[in-house]
């Protein structure tokens, strides 16, 4: 699996080049086989055609899902804007902890809480991402959604608390927020398509099985080719 839009474009056009070649000589040993009539070479070649097409189709599959890279968009954006935003909004909250309140303690509990609560989203985000199963996928979003409302009541707690001269730093704080939000949400998109875990798992799980089998048609079809070739010089 490439790691780049590019690799992967670039890979399944070798793909497709190979798969053409192939094609090509398939085109043309089929003529000489019938032509020679020779019965079990031709059932060996219509046993792998069969094979191919079944190899091609979930190749095909497998080289759509791969270049679209979703997984690893997705992980791109949690380790990078994500936590960009995610360090923006604990740093304008670390500020609000320097300016005057009326009630000290709400305040510094409401700025961890919201911390903490951002925090543990991004750690579920890996999880996330590498996860094949719709139903577990469902679990770790209904954690996000819970820390995130979490968040965003730490944050409502600070707006009563925070006087005039910590505004600035609040706002930017839900600014931070509202971003890492937005950016989240395009994690949980990009992971839900799961593009590369699919195509791995085509890869590893239905794909060695047609190749094996197609393998042992082209195998059975040279060994007969030979025995022919050799009953022809006696």
């Amino acid at each position: 699996m490439a790691d780049t839009d590019e690799a992967s474009i670039a890979f399944a056009r070798e793909v497709d080049r190979n798969k053409g070649a192939l094609e090509a000589d398939l085109v043309a040993l089929e003529p000489h086989l019938r032509s020679l009539a020779f019965p079990a070479e031709i059932g060996f070649l219509n046993e792998f055609k069969k094979h191919f097409a079944e190899y091609e189709k979930i190749d095909r599959a497998i080289l759509e899902l791969a270049v679209e890279n979703t997984n690893l968009k997705a992980q791109r954006l949690s380790f990078g804007p994500a936590r960009q935003a995610a360090d923006s909004f604990r740093d304008s909250l670390e500020k609000l902890g320097a300016v005057r309140a009326a009630d000290r303690c709400r305040l510094e509990s409401a700025i961890t809480k919201a911390v903490l609560a951002v925090r543990e989203i991004q750690v579920l985000q890996a999880p996330h991402i590498a996860e094949s199963q719709d139903s577990v996928m469902t679990e770790l979003e209904k954690q996000m959604d819970t820390l995130q409302a979490g968040a965003r009541q730490g944050v409502t707690t600070l707006e009563a608390l925070v006087e005039i001269q910590g505004r600035s730093d609040l706002a930017a704080a839900v600014a931070a927020f509202d971003r890492f939000q937005e950016i989240s949400k395009e994690i949980v998109k990009l992971s839900r398509r799961n593009s590369n875990v699919r195509s791995l798992e085509l890869s590893l799980r239905q794909k060695p099985g047609v190749t094996a089998a197609a393998d042992q048609d082209l195998l059975s079809l040279q060994e007969a080719l030979a025995k022919e070739g050799f009953a022809a010089t006696r």
